[in-house]
């Protein structure tokens, strides 16, 4: 008799099959002696759509909603139907007498496991294989300590009501505002509060009037220190203000009237989770959220290289301090040697911060295995992701950074002034990052008042006089909030309960993919349809209060505090409540992206869509749907190899041109004269500097223009 095992991908299932002896490779699966390996695609099964339901379904209508059935059913996905069959026979094979799930130890991975096996009829006894990293020694201590498959019905359980809760939120809202307002709007249980938070924040920017305030510095001769109002403000926002206090204090004399000195200890920052990764990935390097998730994946599973990534622990268990000396060893390499060669002489420090096992749930912090690292063989992306996991990890066993910090308060004609410093005593953990002692975080404050200062300072004592030699004025305006990047929305889902560690990438691209939101650089701006679509849906759906009260119910079903029934009903009541709100709404909505062209087949205005092949123009006509690639940007340039015409393009290092016929691409001439004239006079008008319009020839001043726009100018 045999075991069948299930990984979630034909890659780990190889790894597994390899560890486990298995040389008999067949296209669904590979067999040995003992063991049957086979795998899933993702998902083989899902939820069934309306249309299975009823048929009458499958035409969007107002009048069917709310669509709730009863209970759920499961279908084969069409996509991946014929690895479905295969794993289906396997499991109806008469040798095959028990099952070993070894899916993603995750939420995910254990609903699509389940759905199989639900769809497939499994009956037999099933275990579960539960690892954070896919070395050998991993995969074979994994097998050596299988779980009964019942330990984990409630993380199913959690993971089922997630996706049915997703199912009847989002299906309903979505055919909802489609069939009420004429146009594809999608909205989620997830993806509509995060859209909320960052037009609450755009509304923030537009409101915000800005003000011109003065920040006065006083010079002390060896020091200088910031004025500072009895409230602590240092801005000076009456201009009048400025020039009475400059008056006031220069030349005069005061003392010192506070010198607090105080010994700071900054311990190591915890190991990484996902989120805090993708969080510094995004400021250091300007991953998205998804990239950073993808590069990590391929870090875990090809590269064998780091631990189990769609982690929401910052601790390490208890059973793993054994293990954290072979994972020093294995990342001393490179520019990492002399950071880990001299914790390997000595028992490692490990505290509280780093192990805790009351504060790990499924999954341990993000770190390194076992595996000896080949640099060399990492692409450059790769590189910087492992080049923060491994730093961090050996940061954990560094002492904390050590300084003095000194807070010095200054009196002068009855106004006050201060300033800060400090003097590093031990770089600590901040050795291995080069002994830099400015702060990681991004602050998103509204004020936006300057800090103290933080400087080296001379030897001070209270009581000692001073006297202001110079008023320095620096004039400054009030800032708006910052628009949200992929590292501050993903701080503000977090604190949300907003999606889990796995999804929020996806939340985020699923909402540029819909041209709700867009990137510009690295920051995240509301479209014109996500604008329209937030005032569109409920009240209830936009905050994300009630959307993370969900969230925390679905955790608390995973650990068997909560029942999934409950939860279903309240869902149901919130998709009857939402549906109905739509349903009885005056609103409008108007198309952001309506073009000039009309359809040549109904003669409707086009709407403009963007997609990763370039821009569309699509009829919004339902009983037409015409659909066309959007207009080019003709150059005058012709192929050299196939003489078609070429199309002008703009990318990364600036405008290039690209042939229509074999798709061949060049990079622009000095005197770009292949540009159409119409092409040219924009690109001068836009670029050009006022002052310089008609004092030069057309050439001279597209040649301006171009060198202006590419350095961004």
């Amino acid at each position: 008799m045999k075991v069948l095992v299930l990984a979630e991908k034909p890659s780990v299932a190889r790894e597994i099959a390899r560890v486990l002896g298995c040389g008999n490779k067949q296209k669904s699966y590979m067999e040995g002696p003992k063991y049957v390996v086979t795998w899933a695609l993702g998902h083989l099964v899902g939820l069934a759509e309306p249309e299975d339901y009823n048929n009458k379904y499958a035409t969007w209508a107002l009048e069917d909603l709310p669509i709730l059935p009863e209970k759920a059913k499961l279908k084969v996905l069409r996509e991946t139907s014929q690895q479905y069959k295969a794993v289906q026979q396997l499991m109806k094979r008469q040798d095959i007498e028990e099952l070993i799930v070894a899916t993603d130890a995750a939420r995910e991975g254990e609903l699509l496991a389940r759905w199989i096996m639900n769809m497939a009829g499994w009956k037999k006894p099933f275990r579960r294989l539960w690892i954070s990293s896919q070395t050998d020694k991993a995969i074979k201590e994994g097998f050596a300590a299988l779980r009964p498959g019942k330990d984990f019905d409630r993380l199913y359980e959690s993971a089922r009501c997630r996706a049915e809760a997703d199912w009847m939120i989002g299906l309903n809202v979505t055919r909802a505002l489609t069939c009420k307002f004429g146009a594809p709007l999608s909205a989620g249980r997830v993806q509509t509060p995060t859209l909320g938070m960052i037009m609450d924040r755009e509304n923030e920017i537009t409101g915000f009037r800005s003000q011109e305030y003065d920040l006065l510095t006083a010079d002390f001769g060896n020091f200088q220190a910031g004025w500072r109002a009895p409230g602590g403000d240092g801005r000076i926002f009456d201009r009048d203000k400025t020039g009475i206090l400059k008056d006031k204090l220069t030349g005069r004399s005061g003392r010192i009237t506070k010198v607090h000195k105080s010994e700071k200890s900054e311990p190591h920052p915890l190991a990484y989770d996902l989120t805090e990764l993708q969080r510094d990935a995004n400021r250091k390097f300007g991953f998205s959220a998804k990239q950073t998730s993808g590069l990590l994946q391929k870090l875990y599973e090809q590269h064998k290289l780091v631990t189990y990534p769609r982690t929401d622990s910052r601790y390490l268990t208890a059973d793993m301090t054994g293990t954290l000396k072979e994972r020093l060893d294995s990342v001393a390499v490179g520019p990492y040697a002399a950071l880990a060669r001299p914790l390997l002489r000595k028992p490692l420090p490990v505290t509280k911060r780093i192990v805790d096992d009351s504060k790990v749930s499924d999954h341990h912090a993000i770190i390194p295995t076992e595996q000896t690292v080949l640099l060399n063989l990492l692409s450059a992306e790769e590189r910087k992701l492992y080049d923060l996991i491994v730093r961090r990890f050996i940061s954990l066993f560094y002492p904390p950074a050590r300084y003095d910090a000194v807070a010095v308060t200054v009196s002068v004609e009855g106004e006050t002034f201060q300033v800060k410093g400090t003097t590093v005593k031990d770089a600590g953990w901040r050795e291995v990052y080069g002994g830099d002692m400015s702060s990681d975080d991004e602050e998103e404050s509204l004020a936006d008042e300057p800090a103290a200062g933080s400087v080296k300072l001379p030897e001070l004592r209270e009581g000692d006089s001073v006297k202001i030699e110079r008023c320095i004025i620096k004039p400054g305006r009030t800032q708006p909030p910052k628009r949200y990047n992929e590292a501050s929305l993903l701080t503000q889902m977090e604190k949300y309960g907003l999606g889990t560690p796995a999804t929020r990438a996806d939340i985020i691209e699923k909402l540029v993919s819909s041209d709700t939101i867009e990137r510009q650089g690295n920051l995240l701006h509301p479209t014109g349809k996500g604008k329209q679509l937030i005032g569109l849906v409920s009240g209830q759906l936009r905050t994300p209060e009630l959307t993370a009260r969900w969230e925390a119910e679905l955790e608390k079903i995973a650990r068997g505090q909560g029942r999934p029934e409950p939860f279903l009903q309240g869902i149901r009541t919130m998709a009857q409540e939402l549906v109905s709100g739509v349903k009885n709404s005056g609103a409008e909505y108007k198309p952001h992206n309506v073009s000039n062209s009309h359809c040549p087949e109904c003669g409707t205005r086009m709407l403009e869509k963007k997609t990763k092949r370039g821009k569309l123009l699509v009829c919004p006509k339902e009983d037409c749907g015409y659909t066309r690639a959007g207009e080019k940007q003709l150059s005058n340039r012709r192929c050299p190899q196939c003489h078609k015409k070429m199309e002008l393009k703009e990318g990364k290092a600036g405008m290039y041109v690209q042939c229509l016929g074999c798709g061949i691409t060049e990079t622009m001439d000095n005197d770009h004269k292949h540009i159409n004239k119409r092409e040219q006079q924009k690109l001068v008008q836009q670029y050009s500097k006022p002052e310089s319009a008609g004092g030069s020839n057309l050439g001279e001043l597209l040649k301006a223009a171009m060198e202006a726009k590419q350095k961004g100018k």
